[in-house]
């Protein structure tokens, strides 16, 4: 059970606490996350592209010319796949990407990708989340006191829209409900600021029946 800094949202070490084993310290299974991360992007993909067949495209409702005797190939309408203007055959169309994996396959995905990022380093805890006022000035403070760089993602217990209104303008900054994390998110982010109260709802996700 390995032990990290607990800040305020001044960015002052108010002092430490120790991160569940449960959660935080466990072997990484990369077949997993990598499941369940091919899961959850190709849950995010539309399937909205769309082609028309013969029978869409209009047009090509008369037979272009006579049947013989013009030395052509015969056809019986403009719009043949053949032909420029046509049908596509076999084109894409539109479909559903979405499936599912197992949920116990989504939980270890979820242990291995916070487990990656405890190894890392990349656990800051953050003792309250206190936005007296929705300025983007004021989460962009915390993140300078924190000396943070690069992808960072927020877990609080619920986004509020004071703090969505804070936080969105800030490029480099994610935020996320721990109920909704998930291992995409947490893979991509260099640093995870996760408040008290966040870390009591992943830690009952998690918890063993």
């Amino acid at each position: 059970m390995s032990e990290v800094d607990v800040f305020n949202f001044k960015g002052e070490k108010t002092g430490t606490l120790a991160l569940s084993s449960r959660l935080f310290d466990q072997k990484i299974n990369a077949t997993v996350l990598h499941e369940v991360v091919t899961m959850q992007l190709a849950n995010q993909r539309l399937g909205t592209v769309s082609t028309k067949t013969r029978g869409e495209v209009s047009g090509g409702g008369i037979k272009p010319y006579k049947q013989k005797h013009t030395g052509r190939a015969r056809a019986g309408s403009t719009r043949s796949p053949l032909w420029r203007h046509g049908g596509i055959i076999f084109g894409p169309r539109p479909r559903n990407y979405k499936y599912d994996v197992p949920a116990k396959k989504k939980q270890a995905a979820l242990i291995s990708a916070l487990s990656s990022k405890a190894n890392d380093n990349g656990i800051i805890i953050l003792d309250k989340l206190e936005l007296a006022q929705p300025k983007t000035k004021n989460v962009g403070q915390l993140l300078k006191k924190l000396k943070v760089q690069g992808l960072t993602l927020l877990v609080v217990d619920k986004v509020t829209t004071d703090l969505a209104r804070a936080s969105r303008n800030i490029q480099s900054l994610g935020l996320a409900a721990a109920t909704k994390l998930n291992v995409y998110e947490i893979l991509q982010s260099k640093h995870l600021i996760i408040t008290k109260e966040a870390l009591a709802v992943l830690e009952a996700r998690v918890k063993e029946k």
